[in-house]
């Protein structure tokens, strides 16, 4: 699929080499800046300052409609009523799409403009399709617990049978949602947006990134059943048998979410918080995962940096620049796993594997996070041994590792006697395990930040 022109025909920066006129040259002492400077000083101005610095060039005018900036500024000002307008701009200065100017910026070459927007609209299709079979997710309609606990727990699969079962899935469209729960405020990344707000940005918008609805308490919301008895909504596949955290009882940690999001919205590069293992079910849409093991033998996948001091953890800001830019490289490497989750499956993530995944179209998910018997002693070792990195837990909670042990001690502690052996020799004194659990450097995710899903903006600080 052809790339629309951009529309205030800005092009690429390699252009300019062949033209004989850019228009940047009429922008006074900011044609002196590179492009991503002049887009950190916008940064700095006021909702005022930026519009009066559009008006003087052509070139100024381009920089001062860059959607990243009125996002920023929209995001900070907290109005009171929120009705989308179809951009972040036109949603700021409470105008109509079509009320804007539109002036042409022809002659005005900046990769700094242009990528956003060429990521915005770049097909999917040819990183998403055609997956080599040696890569390919293993497809499966069911599992019992048992062929889970001793041959699948430490690998990706789908399963095509289970969540046909669940009422939510037979019951839920984006339509019934919205007349039941519209009014109901849901979080999506930094803000939270009654439902019937978000449904309208999803529908009309065209960001690079696009926000992730990724609330934690939508089963409160949303007063859902979760169990498998009459009058229930949904449960967890029975294969992945029962979940350790739940020894927490109501001082677990925070584990399941709704997640709706419109085509290209997703997250980038992570892995689950605690050594957790997840299941994904898909209510309605599809999603494409691409995945890697973590341990000494596999760097990060191809794009993902990890400091030498193991202080950061630094990728692409968006999905579609990292499959640009990286998916080829990503498909070759050793251990990638890649799939396509489709309506009514569900998708497993192993403890400790890096992901990524994008919505192939509008999707309405349920995702939870669970320790199996398989990863307990993974489990522990985290907590032993990464208190910084800890999170989801609330603030009462001082200690999640020794509760965690005190817990088992009382409920299964036959399990604990042998989680608590095995989590040693993770540790080990090479600690050659370890690094399987926590990535090359010894370090999961940013040491001493909160734990990130990795959606493009980084607006994820209140998900755990």
């Amino acid at each position: 699929m052809m790339v629309p022109a951009h529309p205030l025909d800005v092009k690429p920066l390699g252009n300019a080499f062949t033209a004989d006129e850019n228009i940047k040259t009429a922008a006074g002492s900011f044609a002196l800046l590179p492009d991503e400077l002049i887009t950190q000083v916008m940064e700095w101005l006021n909702p005022s300052e930026l519009l009066q610095l559009g008006c003087t060039c052509k070139a100024l005018y381009a920089f001062s409609r860059q959607e990243d900036l009125w996002k920023m500024l929209y995001l900070g000002s907290a109005p009171s009523e929120i009705k989308w307008q179809g951009s972040w701009l036109s949603t700021y200065l409470g105008l109509a799409t079509g009320q804007l100017s539109r002036v042409s910026c022809k002659n005005l070459f900046s990769d700094a403009l242009h990528q956003p927007f060429l990521c915005a609209h770049t097909s999917l299709e040819p990183y998403t399709h055609n997956i080599p079979s040696a890569n390919a997710i293993a497809r499966l309609s069911n599992l019992n617990a048992e062929d889970f606990l001793n041959k699948w727990a430490d690998e990706p699969f789908i399963l095509t049978d289970p969540v046909r079962q669940w009422p939510v899935y037979q019951q839920w469209s984006s339509d019934l949602l919205l007349k039941q729960y519209g009014e109901i405020a849901f979080r999506a990344e930094a803000v939270d947006w009654p439902l019937k707000v978000y449904v309208d940005y999803m529908r009309n918008n065209s960001d690079e990134s696009p926000l992730y609805l990724f609330d934690r308490s939508f089963v409160e919301k949303m007063d859902l059943r979760v169990g498998k008895h009459d009058g229930d909504h949904y449960w967890s596949p029975d294969c992945f048998g029962e979940d350790l955290f739940d020894v927490f009882e109501s001082q677990r940690p925070d584990r399941r979410w709704l997640i709706v999001g419109p085509e290209r919205s997703g997250s980038t590069f992570h892995k689950d918080p605690n050594a957790t293992s997840a299941w994904n079910a898909i209510l309605s849409g599809s999603k494409y995962w691409i995945m890697f093991p973590s341990n000494p033998s596999n760097p990060p996948p191809p794009g993902v940096y990890v400091s030498e001091d193991q202080s950061e953890v630094t990728s692409p800001l968006s999905i579609a620049e990292w499959l640009i830019g990286f998916h080829g490289e990503a498909r070759k490497t050793h251990g990638c796993r890649e799939g396509i989750c489709n309506e009514g499956e569900v998708l497993h993530v192993p403890s400790g594997w890096w992901h990524l995944v994008v919505n192939l179209s509008p999707s309405i998910a349920i995702t939870q996070n669970f320790v199996p018997k398989a990863h307990l002693a993974n489990a522990l070792a985290f907590l032993k041994y990464k208190p910084d990195q800890v999170s989801g837990f609330k603030n009462d909670v001082k200690d999640p590792y020794g509760l965690f042990v005190a817990k088992l001690q009382v409920k299964h502690p036959e399990l604990l006697e042998k989680g608590l052996a095995d989590s040693e020799s993770l540790r080990g004194g090479k600690k050659r395990k370890w690094e399987e659990l926590t990535g090359p450097n010894g370090d999961d995710e940013v040491a001493g930040r909160p734990f990130s899903f990795g959606f493009g903006d980084g607006d994820d600080e209140d998900v755990p």
